[in-house]
């Protein structure tokens, strides 16, 4: 289709229902992490729970690309910062504000980071189960910088840091991210499939 027709498409009211699209994904997603964040297994000797909250961060951003990924994320530290019970609950029983400033704020506050890294590096060139993958393991490392600075600088140690925040959790991120990836990928041909049969029947018509 040329550049003109799709302008002629594009009325106000196209752009409008296609803002509030974009928009409810963003919101949806921001929910979507929440939901994952009340599947947690509290850990005795740490703060920080094993939870499928990063699981959810690292699929936003490989389904809906490093800008909306990014902005659902930011959503999502709003509304915990609210006071919303969108964060995985913790074991000091602190919510909202205090539990960005807390123990996990770290991991927290580099959500945005780690869905704009794997949404970028997935939506530039072929999207393949490698490339996803890669994606989630480079996120999944910009994810534990961040909650082991945020540790370190609680316990001026870096070994006590990685004991509490690394160790215990690298199987488990593994399967995340691998589950992540092969998720994403079958969404992205599941789309392209049914986008390719819309403009097979378009033609036809």
């Amino acid at each position: 289709m040329s550049r003109p027709a799709l302008q002629v498409l594009s009325t106000p009211q196209e752009r409008t229902l296609e803002a509030a699209r974009q928009v409810a994904l963003v919101v949806g997603a921001s929910f979507f992490v929440a939901l994952c964040a009340r599947i947690t297994i509290p850990l005795p000797f740490t703060p920080v729970p094993l939870t499928v909250q990063n699981f959810g961060v690292l699929l936003v951003g490989l389904l809906l690309g490093s800008r909306r990924g990014f902005a659902a994320m930011i959503l999502y530290l709003a509304e915990g910062a609210m006071g919303m019970p969108v964060f995985s609950p913790s074991s000091l029983g602190l919510f909202g504000l205090a539990q960005i400033m807390g123990p996990t704020g770290g991991y927290l506050l580099a959500y945005p980071f780690v869905a704009g890294l794997a949404g970028l590096i997935f939506e530039r060139g072929t999207k393949t189960f490698a490339r996803a993958a890669v994606a989630g393991l480079l996120a999944e490392m910009v994810l534990f910088a961040g909650g082991l600075t945020w540790l370190y600088v609680a316990t001026h140690s870096l070994a006590k840091a990685a004991y509490l925040g690394l160790y215990w959790f690298l199987a488990a991120e593994v399967l995340k991210v691998m589950s992540a990836a092969g998720i994403a990928v079958r969404w992205e041909r599941a789309s392209s499939g049914q986008a390719s049969s819309g403009q097979a029947s378009s033609i036809q018509r």
